[in-house]
């Protein structure tokens, strides 16, 4: 519960407040203090604060002004209301954070775990089309088969097909077929063709995953570069043998 909480920027002390003005339904700030072992003065801003907030209020009873805790479903109004705001603002912050770039952005990953946050960027495909070259050995060192299949699984729930493009000289066994399930369409490249690198075109951005021997995965942000792969890969595509 107290994560939840944090999560809508409460600190230590304003969860404690809260929750003990919960239990208690009405009482002073005298007896919420006290409740929850904070001096009166430090009550007092922790009411403010949490007023702020929405979550506590002073209500007339008897004569006499009590906290009475709001809601708790007010939470969730509260959260809506922030994910909105951020929603808002995330069109303009992304405009300052690629937009007025002239060259591309790129990004470099080692190690298997930073390799596996690069291949997760690919999966960012609002198109809902997906073009790769996988090597197929690299791969299934890493990776490794065990997450290239969390892999498949999260793209296929998203609704993502992939085509891909995929040389003989570096399959290992008949994983990963063409597969109306899978949402995957398999070539395979022409004989001269040693695909010894991962590459994945996803919208604007390009994946690149190198052989264990290197180690490393980089991401490049660019419309253009995006869009010439992207030709290359069509112009490629009918010249290589269905499987």
């Amino acid at each position: 519960m107290d994560e939840g909480l944090e999560a809508l920027g409460l600190n230590e002390k304003e969860i404690l407040f809260y929750r003990t003005a919960l239990m208690l339904g009405t009482a002073t700030v005298s007896e919420i203090s006290t409740a929850a072992g904070v001096t009166r003065t430090n009550g007092y801003d922790l009411l403010s604060r949490l007023k702020r907030k929405g979550l506590l209020t002073f209500v007339e009873t008897g004569g006499s002004r009590v906290v009475s805790a709001e809601d708790p479903r007010q939470l969730l109004d509260i959260m809506e209301r922030r994910k909105a705001l951020v929603r808002d603002a995330v069109p303009e912050l992304m405009s300052l954070y690629g937009g007025s770039r002239s060259r591309p952005r790129m990004r470099i990953y080692d190690g298997v775990e930073e390799i596996k946050r690069a291949m997760t960027e690919a999966l960012d495909c609002h198109s809902g089309l997906l073009l790769g070259f996988l090597a197929m050995k690299s791969l299934m060192e890493i990776p490794g088969e065990d997450w290239m299949r969390s892999f498949i699984d999260t793209r296929v729930a998203r609704g993502i097909t992939l085509r891909v493009i995929r040389a003989r000289s570096s399959e290992t066994d008949m994983v990963w077929p063409d597969s109306d399930d899978e949402l995957r369409r398999l070539r395979y490249a022409p004989a001269h063709m040693d695909l010894r690198t991962t590459m994945f075109i996803s919208d604007d951005k390009l994946v690149y995953v190198s052989s264990q021997a290197e180690h490393y995965a980089m991401v490049v942000t660019s419309q253009e570069l995006a869009s010439f792969h992207r030709s290359m890969f069509d112009f490629l595509w009918p010249h290589c043998e269905t499987a």
